[in-house]
């Protein structure tokens, strides 16, 4: 897997975390466009609780990047307002799993802003929010509520796997005239996770992906990656559960091609077909329940514009349609093993399956 080719208004890269790259696109654009500020609760001074704002109250000042009250609510009506006179909010919800009382704000207000004034106004605000599990975080911090949102027409959707396109995508975001929900799998802020819950965690450096331009980057939203080529079966996955589905592949020992999706509105749904024709497979995997999950869109579009070329049903790799348990995490959490039963399953019986 090599680095992207870049954009960007200096050749200089540097190694990054995801919290660092998160942290860096914040202050580029900050620095670069007046109109962008950053808020949520713990979000000014404290930097954040996972330190992505880490710095920028110091560097841009108290009116450009802030504390708010515990209100999730106020903090997203706050940003459209904001917004609808010219400003562009990054507010920060300090776990997805918090979102819930801002839901009316960004499905009602936000996300119908610029079809309810014909276009005169619009609501360029970035929800940012951490995800997900494998943390031991439980049932109140450790939700993937993607596909919630993915249903609101007048929303972007976006979810990186990676510093680069935390970077990358975050500023593509910012510069967005839309709202994003922007995901970020804090499972990956400190290295990527395989799945393998029992090996030491290993650093992002060793990642061409995590170095990372110092200056300004910009990637497309709506263009997936494919993060390795494969010919027998598609792995579709986003955020924590590229990584699970890549070491899933390995300990399988089957030639799959697993797609970053990066973006889940808008969908990449070229790269998808494309790949799914050539494999005329596909696995679908994400941590959030089954019952809803986006995997059942992706499921849907698969047999709608590849039914003719599949030669097994389309399987998907999910949480349970349960609370995320604190005890039985890994019980939970999609890891390796069960996505490579998942791709057995969907592999002529006589295609064999590798140890780990």
């Amino acid at each position: 897997m090599s680095a992207p080719a870049m954009t960007t208004d200096t050749p200089a890269v540097a190694p990054m975390n995801m919290i660092q790259a998160l942290n860096s696109a914040l202050d580029v654009k900050m620095t670069e466009d007046p109109n962008v500020l950053s808020f949520g609760e713990d979000a000014g001074y404290f930097g954040g609780v996972f330190r992505v704002t880490d710095k920028l109250q110091q560097k841009h000042g108290l009116t450009r990047s802030f504390d708010a009250p515990i209100s999730e609510c106020g903090i997203v009506a706050a940003a459209i307002g904001m917004a609808a006179y010219g400003l562009r909010p990054v507010v920060e919800i300090q776990f997805a799993d918090y979102i819930y009382p801002a839901y009316d704000q960004i499905v009602s207000e936000a996300a119908k802003l610029r079809y309810r004034s014909a276009g005169q106004f619009t609501a360029p605000i970035v929800v940012r929010s951490p995800y997900g599990g494998g943390i031991f975080g439980g049932q109140t911090h450790s939700q993937s509520p993607e596909s919630l949102f993915t249903h609101i027409a007048g929303l972007k959707v976006v979810i990186p796997s990676n510093p680069y396109d935390a970077k990358a995508l975050l500023t593509a975001a910012i510069e967005d005239d839309d709202p994003v929900i922007f995901f970020e799998p804090k499972r990956l802020y400190n290295g990527p996770f395989d799945g393998w819950h029992e090996k030491p965690v290993s650093p992002w450096k060793a990642q061409p992906l995590a170095q990372v331009p110092t200056g300004k980057v910009v990637e497309p939203i709506g263009k997936a990656r494919v993060m390795r080529e494969g010919n027998d079966v598609t792995i579709l996955a986003y955020g924590t559960m590229v990584w699970v589905s890549l070491a899933g592949a390995e300990h399988a020992g089957v030639d799959a091609e697993v797609i970053d999706l990066r973006s889940l509105v808008p969908l990449d749904i070229e790269a998808i077909e494309a790949s799914v024709k050539k494999t005329g497979r596909c696995v679908v995997v994400h941590e959030a329940p089954k019952t809803s999950g986006f995997g059942a869109e992706l499921s849907a579009l698969v047999q709608e514009r590849c039914f003719y070329h599949l030669e097994a049903p389309v399987m998907r790799v999910t949480g349970w349609d349960t609370p995320y348990p604190h005890a039985f995490e890994w019980e939970y959490f999609p890891g390796p093993e069960r996505v490579a039963e998942a791709l057995k399953a969907v592999m002529p019986k006589n295609a064999g399956m590798g140890g780990r």
